[in-house]
């Protein structure tokens, strides 16, 4: 650790680059080497693409997290007890997906149908009538 003091930090012509206080003096703390070289190692690994996809998940469940706890009340429970406050988190998670999806553009294809099952077919080959309950697809 270095240690400058007032009159040796005062009249330094980058002191503006150093530090943002009027009075106080500057203390400057250097790392272990090991940590240093583990710092370094790190960084330049967060550099890579790998590292990139592996970090945009986790920063899209952070800022779900960050969603819940901040813009949903997460951070405090409405009942008592385990079992309530579980419910609680399944019925608001329910809400944000449902806020979520009722902000998605509707689909402008109709989606395709099932193809019938295999014992469908062996039904329409016989001509045996199917009750109403079933899927007809297409028949």
């Amino acid at each position: 650790m270095a240690r400058f003091t007032k009159s040796q930090c005062r009249p330094c012509p980058s002191r503006t680059q150093c530090t943002t206080t009027a009075d106080n003096a500057r203390t400057v703390g250097f790392p272990p080497r090991q940590l240093r070289d583990l710092q370094l190692r790190v960084r330049t690994e967060q550099q890579t693409p790998e590292w990139k996809t592996r970090y945009a998940v986790r920063s899209g469940v952070e800022g779900t997290v960050n969603e819940f706890a901040h813009g949903h009340g997460m951070r405090r429970c409405r009942y008592r007890g385990q079992g309530k406050a579980h419910i609680q988190h399944i019925l608001t998670a329910i809400a944000v997906n449902i806020e979520r999806l009722s902000g998605l553009p509707p689909a402008e294809t109709t989606p395709t149908p099932r193809r019938p099952t295999a014992f469908q077919n062996y039904l329409d080959q016989r001509e045996i009538r199917r009750l109403k309950s079933w899927r007809t697809l297409g028949s």
